[in-house]
């Protein structure tokens, strides 16, 4: 049986705009307001040095980077799981990621 106290914390990052962050940050979230593509890339590497789990929420501009720490915790899933979040300023207007493929595989009326 595994103690509660022997785990590693577990952490809630978000990174994105100013008031996306805000919002978050009163919940008890790390927060990282009107981060760049740079900040998101250090942000993963030291999260997957400190062997923390974490839920990393990413507004969608910076979700969908070429970083390579992005891109390779994306790919190896585990502790560290990444997600999108819509746009603060224009949520209706967001389409997920995910929509393509589904499309690719389901067809154009998915």
């Amino acid at each position: 049986m595994t103690s509660l106290a022997t785990t590693s914390p577990s952490r809630l990052v978000v990174l994105g705009s100013a008031g996306l962050a805000e919002g978050f940050s009163l919940i008890g979230a790390e927060v990282y307001p009107d981060a760049d593509p740079a900040r998101v890339e250090a942000v993963l590497a030291e999260l997957w040095a400190s062997g923390d789990a974490a839920l990393v929420l990413l507004e969608a501009d910076l979700a969908r980077g070429e970083g390579e720490w992005l891109r390779r915790l994306r790919n190896e899933g585990g502790r560290i799981v990444v997600t999108e979040l819509p746009p603060l300023s224009a949520p209706a207007a967001y389409a997920p990621a995910v929509d393509a493929v589904v499309r690719s595989v389901l067809g154009g009326e998915a």
